[in-house]
């Protein structure tokens, strides 16, 4: 009979004593015989142990105990217990204290932060005097690695969780005060001092982070971060590149006010941006008094239709999208003022064009800017598992103004490139934006760089892309592809069979073989034009050119022929003398079985020769061609014959599924009656 399924037989184990082999009623499934099961204390006394221990007199004795504290800390029992004894009030009092140093105070914030880090206590409760003690660490031009680490990991937490604490902590923090801990070698100091910035960038109010996006633009932080944490030594870790990606996205939402603020057509110091990019494109100092009004308005239509905006008669009205709104005026006046000589450029040659292949200038900006802000993500919080952060934009103040200068250069030439005109002016942006993400992709560490990475990637390369990843990746896969590979297969197959039989027709010069010393034999086999008869016959010594059929004397119809048998199968390779033969002569052997057992034995020149005979053969006969060389060939012309049907389809994307067959109409009234 076998044992109730309650009872299991585990090991008890007592400290400081051996297992004993015990039987329980356990009750439950989640004890499996054979487990060992330490009794220690509980959670709670536990908690009152490390609560009396800790305030301990002795410094041996203080050390052990908060080092098992920071150990027990961990559970999230144990930290509900310690917590109920009013363990947090204790911690924080022993650090605004100031008696406590080195590994004291470092196991002292650690038990802390991992108590903390459960969320049972809220951050509000904390008084100014801890916040300050804990900010002075962070001040101090020397401090305890460990300790130093805990302070940043605290401070960030309290920025973070509570509005009133980021007010405190600002107070006693600045980004300048935070700037040394980044010219160090450890990382993860490099890493919590990011991430507090990260905290105070993204907490404090609208007014205040121009102020902090003016620090952190600046060359010096720039520098340092470059030359200490993104170019050091050390590769970048998970939790580094994370920080640096959060730091990114903040910076780049400083844009997101410009990118939500409408133009107004009736502010002039909006007006004369506008005024000023036709200054600088058609060098025009100052407009004659003497002109009529109407004169006036149609030298600036004639002018702001060369610009490439949509509105030729008020531009203004152009950047009311939003987004991009105003950021994409502010970038193109970026573009006109520091790079104008390639502004200059691409305005008269767009300008000098024929209507229809004129790549609007105004018009591409505007589109552009709003690309680049969705690429970028720009007024979208952060993500909280995404490390995709690009170097590049820390090495410029003006980062994102640069990177649009690049950009629209770009557009310009793919825009020639494709020899675009108007119609096609959404499958160049498609084009671009493909070129953009793949540059970004190979994480250029320069602005320049990721310039010469769009070098390589023209139109022509955009295209020898997708179809090498049509080909190889998934939209080959896809239900109306494999569709198309059905319905061309038949032809190609009919293809590869007329051109083996065009091989045959031409005929091949064989060599015999004899089971006494060898002596050199040939003959000679080709089919007739007609495709119903072998002919053959023996030859003194090998060809150079085609022998007629007429000159050989022997035929074999090929209605006679019943199969065709290849290798060791083959009657000449079983022969007596025959067995002799090595291993590569049996691969060339082949075999035609007519009338009832006689046989034409056949060994080919060369592998070539042997498939295309025995695949000739095989399609005289109407079976299937399976030789090396015919699946090469169909894979060769299936894939050329693929890639030239699906040229037209650049910048389509093909649906998985055909669309749903239309209703039929209610009456067919429209159909011509012939009567």
């Amino acid at each position: 009979m076998p044992p109730p399924a309650d009872l299991v037989k585990v090991a008890i184990e007592w400290p400081g004593a051996f297992p004993k082999l015990m039987e329980i009623d356990q009750n439950r499934n989640d004890i499996k015989n054979g487990s060992i099961l330490r009794l220690t204390t509980s959670p709670y006394q536990t908690a009152v142990q490390l609560h009396e221990r800790i305030q301990s007199s002795s410094m041996d004795a203080k050390l052990e105990s908060l080092k098992d504290l920071a150990n027990a800390s961990r559970d999230i029992t144990f930290a509900q217990e310690f917590i109920n004894l009013d363990g947090i009030s204790l911690l924080t009092q022993m650090v605004e204290s100031g008696t406590d140093f080195g590994d004291l105070l470092s196991f002292t914030l650690t038990a802390f932060v991992e108590l903390m880090d459960h969320g049972i206590v809220s951050w509000d409760t904390f008084s100014v005097a801890f916040i300050k003690k804990i900010a002075s660490y962070v001040n101090k031009s020397a401090m305890d690695t460990a300790v130093l680490q805990r302070s940043l990991a605290i401070l960030e937490s309290m920025v973070l969780n509570s509005q009133d604490l980021y007010h405190k902590v600002a107070q006693e923090i600045t980004i300048g005060q935070l700037i040394p801990h980044l010219q160090g070698t450890d990382q993860d100091i490099q890493t919590y001092t990011i991430a507090v910035i990260n905290a105070l960038f993204l907490k404090a109010p609208e007014e205040k982070r121009q102020e902090m996006a003016h620090i952190l633009a600046q060359k010096q932080l720039r520098s340092i971060i470059l030359s200490n944490v993104i170019r050091s030594p050390t590769p970048i870790n998970d939790e580094m590149a994370h920080q640096l990606y959060v730091l990114q996205v903040l910076t780049f939402n400083l844009l997101e006010d410009r990118m939500m603020t409408k133009m107004d057509p009736q502010d002039q110091a909006q007006r004369d941006i506008i005024f000023e990019l036709r200054r600088i494109a058609f060098d025009v100092e100052c407009e004659p008094n003497n002109g009529s009004i109407e004169k006036r308005k149609s030298m600036y239509t004639r002018d702001y239709k060369k610009l490439g905006f949509i509105n030729h008669v008020n531009p203004a009205v152009d950047f009311t999208q939003i987004p991009p709104g105003m950021l994409a005026l502010d970038n193109m006046l970026y573009f006109a003022r520091h790079h104008q000589d390639a502004y200059i450029r691409i305005v008269l040659e767009n300008s000098s064009r024929e209507d229809k292949h004129e790549c609007p200038f105004g018009r591409s900006s505007i589109e552009l800017t709003k690309m680049l802000c969705e690429i970028l993500k720009v007024g979208e919080l952060p993500s909280e598992n995404c490390h995709d952060f690009h170097p590049m934009f820390f090495t410029h103040d003006r980062s994102f103004e640069e990177f649009f200068c690049i950009c629209i250069q770009l557009l310009n030439k793919t825009w020639k490139e494709m020899r675009a005109t108007s119609e096609d002016f959404n499958k160049v942006m498609q084009v671009v934006r493909e070129q953009i993400m793949r540059a970004l992709t190979l994480k250029p560490n320069s602005l320049d760089q990721f310039k010469s990475r769009l070098q390589n990637l023209s139109y022509t390369e955009i295209l020898k892309i997708r179809q090498s990843e049509r080909m190889n990746q998934e939209d080959f896969q896809s239900r109306p592809i494999l569709e198309l590979r059905e319905k061309i297969q038949p032809e190609i197959m009919e293809l590869i069979k007329q051109q083996r039989l065009n091989r045959l027709c031409d005929g091949t010069c064989f060599r015999k073989i004899s089971s006494r010393r060898r002596q050199d034999k040939f003959w000679y086999c080709r089919l007739s034009p007609n495709h119903k008869v072998l002919h053959y016959g023996d030859l003194e010594e090998s060809p150079q050119a085609e022998v007629p059929h007429d000159s050989l004397q022997e035929k074999l119809p090929v209605a006679d022929i019943k199969a065709v048998i290849t290798g060791k199968d083959c009657p000449h390779m079983k022969e007596k003398g025959a067995l002799k033969q090595n291993k590569e002569v049996l691969e060339l052997a082949f075999s035609v079985l007519y009338e009832s057992d006689e046989y034409l034995n056949f060994i080919a020149p060369d592998k070539h020769e042997y498939c295309v005979w025995t695949d000739g053969l095989n399609a005289l006969l109407g079976k299937e061609m399976t030789s090396d060389y015919t699946k090469s060939d169909m894979d060769t012309l299936l894939s050329m014959e693929m890639k030239l049907r699906l040229l037209d389809l650049e910048n389509i994307q093909i649906p998985e599924a055909p669309p749903p067959i239309p209703k039929e109409p209610s009456n067919y009234d429209f159909v011509y009656d012939c009567n």
